[in-house]
């Protein structure tokens, strides 16, 4: 018995050295290159260094005091001027493990914040003329017209428009839970491993009645933008993230922004890492149940989520990207006025196209929360427009980017004067090369 032991241990030894010389890996176990693939992209990356004089003083001590009192490991702060880059600097630490500092071109995941950057994406084609803003989703001759999408319990679903999934108003509710979020019991009734994919998810919700009619009521929906990220791939025959990237990101000198992954190993090279308020629950690992783990890394599916909330960004990008989409004449937009009032229309209430709030003076904002994550981004009727991002989430979840925004208004507050700066235009070099980020610290 100890001979056949022996064997057996060098047989799948060898057969492990097999399958890893061959790439045959986990997809769940393996970092995803998420580096830029075109070495001549110019990939300005803003240290902490540019915004450290004494004029931002009160900014330092706002920020500090406020992530002290609330334990934010990290955050990154980028504010705008009339369309110019004002300040931009990072708090705390990108990872406290390892002791590294928050930086400007940290990324961190944003949450809630992507369904802005998908609603930029489908504007971009109804401008094509690819597209239209009425056009039906599900169904014969509609947009996804695949097989799996052709049977809906709720014959009401071949009602849905691009329209109704860019307002909420597609017809579903959370009202048995939202269903990004709820894997396992999509995978128990889809009969499938978990976690289920996108695709599964809308298999799953067509399965099932809808809630209301298209059209007639708004509920917020995770669902529906994921569904949009699909509507995207169908009409550029691209991954959606690749469309994105070329058709708006890229053209805007916007080189690192991407789509994030669920687990530590997967981050990417700028990416922080995350961190839930102490004495968090652990909750049941979406790849296994009966593994516990942080709802931050294996406890939600970033990934499937998609076009709704899986972008990681730098908060001076996730601004370069606003001031590209705000109709303001001091930068060049990437969308027509027209669409710009139609992404901001009050009309549609707490329900517009991207955005999570637009107010007719032309404040807006947009925020984001996950465990371990808090993103906002505020458009402000006085040239103000500004991103801060959080790598920490608290007690509050998605009440906590009101505590974001107070926070700024005293920054706004205790700045008698902006520099006449724009950090977008610093000839900075070239760092193609992975940056030593411990030899970026800043001494205290």
């Amino acid at each position: 018995m100890t001979t056949l032991k022996f064997y057996w241990r060098i047989s799948l030894t060898l057969l492990l050295l097999l399958v890893t010389s061959f790439g045959f890996t986990d997809p769940h176990s393996a970092s995803k290159d998420r580096e830029p693939t075109d070495p001549d992209h110019l990939r300005v990356r803003l240290r902490n260094d540019l915004c450290t004089s004494e004029t931002f003083v009160p900014i330092d001590h706002i920020f500090n005091s406020f992530m002290k009192r609330w334990d934010i490991a990290g955050a990154s702060v980028a504010i705008a001027k009339d369309g110019k880059l004002v300040f931009a600097r990072g708090y705390g630490k990108a990872d406290r493990e390892e002791g590294i500092d928050a930086q400007p071109f940290n990324l961190f995941r944003i949450a809630s914040v992507s369904k802005l950057i998908t609603a930029v994406a489908i504007m971009n084609l109804v401008e094509e003329g690819r597209i239209t803003l009425d056009q039906k989703v599900f169904g014969e001759g509609a947009i996804l017209h695949d097989s799996i999408y052709l049977n809906p319990r709720d014959t009401r679903a071949f009602d849905i428009t691009v329209r109704h999934l860019l307002t909420h108003s597609g017809g579903w509710t959370r009202r048995w839970g939202d269903h990004m979020f709820i894997p396992h019991a999509i995978a128990t009734y889809m009969n499938i491993p978990s976690p289920p994919d996108t695709k599964t998810i809308v298999q799953f919700a067509l399965s099932k009645k809808l809630h209301f009619s298209p059209g007639s009521y708004v509920s917020y929906s995770n669902l529906g933008y994921s569904i949009l990220g699909l509507v995207i791939e169908e009409i550029t025959q691209q991954p959606y993230e690749e469309y994105v990237k070329n058709s708006i990101l890229n053209p805007l000198g916007i080189y690192d922004m991407q789509l994030g992954g669920n687990m530590p190993w997967q981050k990417a090279s700028l990416e922080v890492r995350y961190y839930e308020p102490a004495g968090s629950e652990r909750v049941k690992s979406i790849y296994d149940p009966d593994e516990m783990v942080m709802r931050c890394y294996g406890g939600n599916d970033i990934e499937a989520l998609g076009a709704a909330g899986s972008w990681i960004a730098a908060a001076p990008d996730l601004l370069k990207l606003t001031l590209a989409i705000d109709g303001d004449s001091s930068r060049t937009d990437i969308i027509t006025l027209e669409k710009v009032k139609l992404m901001t229309d009050p009309g549609y209430g707490h329900a517009p196209v991207g955005w999570k709030t637009t107010l007719a003076n032309g404040t807006w904002w947009r925020t984001g929360s996950f465990a371990g994550t808090s993103a906002m981004i505020k458009h402000q009727d006085d040239g103000f427009t500004w991103v801060v991002l959080l790598n920490s989430s608290t007690w509050k979840s998605s009440k906590f980017p009101g505590e974001i925004d107070r926070t700024m208004r005293k920054v706004f507050s205790s700045m008698e004067q902006w520099p006449e700066q724009d950090l977008f235009d610093l000839d900075l070099p070239n760092p193609i090369q992975p940056l030593n980020l411990k030899a970026l610290q800043i001494p205290d």
